[in-house]
This record gives structure tokens, sequence and C-alpha cells, in this order.
């Protein structure tokens, strides 16, 4: 699950990093950990979410034409990373 906190009063997010600093975690985790204490759930550990992916080994299917539209954006174009191109891309951008 995905929350977007707006308008965080300036205390609450000092405190928060302060505490994320001193605990050397994430302020993501600082902030989870917050309102875990919060309601009530301290003493709860949440079971990290697994994937089992054995479903999907070994099932990709060797398709040229799929492989051949992979390598396409992969293909660099040298006059593209020249001195001259790179320089007017550089007098563009300005």
């Amino acid at each position: 699950m995905q929350y977007t906190l707006r308008n965080v009063p300036p205390e609450i997010d000092a405190a928060l990093r302060r505490r994320a600093r001193r605990e050397g975690r994430s302020l993501n985790e600082m902030a989870i950990q917050a309102l875990r204490e919060a309601t009530g759930m301290e003493g709860e550990v949440a079971e990290p979410r697994r994937r089992d992916l054995s479903d999907v080994v070994g099932s990709w299917i060797a398709e040229p034409a799929v492989d051949e539209a992979l390598d396409e954006p992969r293909r660099v174009d040298p006059d593209l990373w020249s001195g001259d191109a790179a320089r007017r891309g550089a007098r563009r951008r300005r």
C-alpha cells in the first residue's frame, strides 16, 4: 500500500528526519514506524511480501521479431555522440 502525505508540518518532518538519521533508517521506514506506534501496532512485525516467480522461470520463448524490436532502441548512432553533435546539443539547451 502506498500513501502520499501532504502538508506535513515542518516540526514533524524535522523530528522524523532526525530520528531516521539517528537510527540509521530511511525516512520511509521511520514514517511507517511512527504510524505503527501511533496505531498501537509497534510490537507487531509485518511479514515482507514475496512473489514466487517459479511459474515464469524458463517460460521465455525466443521470438526473432521481439529480439529485433528490443535491439533497435539499444543501437547507438556514433554521429550523435561525436564532439560536434554534443556541442551543438549543449548550445541548444542554454
